[in-house]
């Protein structure tokens, strides 16, 4: 039977689980329309931008430098701000209550223990060198946006049809999946069986750049050394491999909030998590209405604001895709480039005449 809290959690992940889901087979319906050179009837979804995290950081740049979001991909720097918002109030908890691949991740590290009755631990100098990689990526990209690119380059970035049209491009690499990409991907699902939680612990660039964050959290794990008797059940259940039983606040960057090891716990009053050093207690229930409230308030005023759907067109999205497709076609049959510019022309020409319906 499920613990009333891993309930709580787990119904919360399966919630924005189906969301991503919907909003997912929505913005393939979307696509797929503006592929047969139809203008859709419907808005694409914009929570599809949750998915351009390199948009997401060019975005807060250059709303750092002009005080504007721009209105190209709004949502995903919305979405990124209450992402790391969460981060301040409940330490990583993103990873472990909303991220899908996080709830993936856990369902392959439930494989995990089926497979390998007694778990997998790898070499603490190992987990180290590891652990670092996913501080690498992070730092790589903010560095090489926010020090590397000028503000002119930002600005060039934004309005580039590669950032314009990148949720398109997002979407075309898992509908037209390459046998790299795909062998990848298996790799990576299959070391998430061995290995518990390998994307998340050791190579996700998110979740390090939340972990980051975390270390400002006013939430933590609180143990109370009085009433531990340090059976150790606590650390066996971490997910994150966190030693608790030598310390009274945990602080670490791994920490996900998943509850899980207050969950365990046999002692009553022994671990528990609190904001604020401990003066307001938070349980399980009380965390997931956080998140909830954290996306529904910023959505809601993002929406009010003008700054959730982005400002590209249904006509732009078809002349994109109108252009890619002669692109395509063209390539394959080596087709002077002068002629395929013609042929754009003409494809053009011919919508605005209205030969697509």
């Amino acid at each position: 039977m499920i613990e009333r809290s891993n309930f709580i959690r787990k119904l919360l992940q399966i919630l924005f689980f189906v969301i991503v889901i919907g909003i997912g087979i929505r913005f393939y319906q979307f696509v797929s329309l503006i592929d047969a050179g139809v203008l859709p009837d419907f808005e694409r979804p914009p929570g599809v931008e949750a998915f351009l995290p390199i948009s997401a950081l060019v975005s807060l740049k250059y709303f750092l430098f002009t005080g504007k979001i721009n209105p190209i991909h709004p949502s995903a720097l919305v979405l990124f701000l209450i992402i790391c918002m969460t981060a301040l109030i409940l330490k990583k908890g993103f990873c472990s209550w909303i991220c899908p691949f996080g709830f993936l991740s856990e369902f392959l590290g439930k494989l995990h223990f089926r497979i390998l009755k007694k778990g997998l631990s790898i070499p603490l100098w190992m987990d180290l060198i590891l652990r670092s990689l996913k501080y690498i990526i992070a730092v790589f990209f903010i560095w090489n946006i926010f020090y590397q690119m000028p503000l002119s380059s930002v600005e060039e970035f934004i309005q580039s049809p590669y950032n314009r049209f990148a949720d398109i491009k997002m979407l075309k690499f898992f509908t037209r999946i390459s046998a790299t990409a795909f062998t990848i991907i298996l790799i990576l699902s299959v070391l998430s069986i061995i290995i518990r939680n390998f994307w998340c612990r050791y190579l996700c660039p998110y979740g390090a750049l939340l972990g980051v964050i975390s270390f400002l959290s006013v939430g933590r794990i609180i143990r109370n050394p009085l009433n531990c008797t340090k059976c150790g059940k606590c650390e066996k259940t971490c997910p994150s491999l966190i030693k608790i039983r030598q310390k009274d606040q945990i602080n670490s960057s791994e920490c996900t909030a998943c509850m899980e090891c207050i969950n365990i716990c046999p002692e009553k009053d022994a671990i528990g998590f609190s904001l604020f050093s401990g003066k307001f207690s938070v349980n399980e229930l009380s965390l997931a209405l956080i998140f909830l409230l954290f996306f529904t308030i910023g959505i809601s005023m993002a929406k009010h604001s003008g700054k959730w759907q982005n400002n590209i067109s249904k006509d732009e999205y078809l002349d994109y895709s109108t252009t890619q497709s002669i692109f395509t076609w063209s390539t394959n049959r080596q087709i002077d480039p002068h002629k395929m510019e013609t042929m754009v022309k003409m494809m053009k020409k011919m919508k605005n005449q209205g030969a697509y319906k």
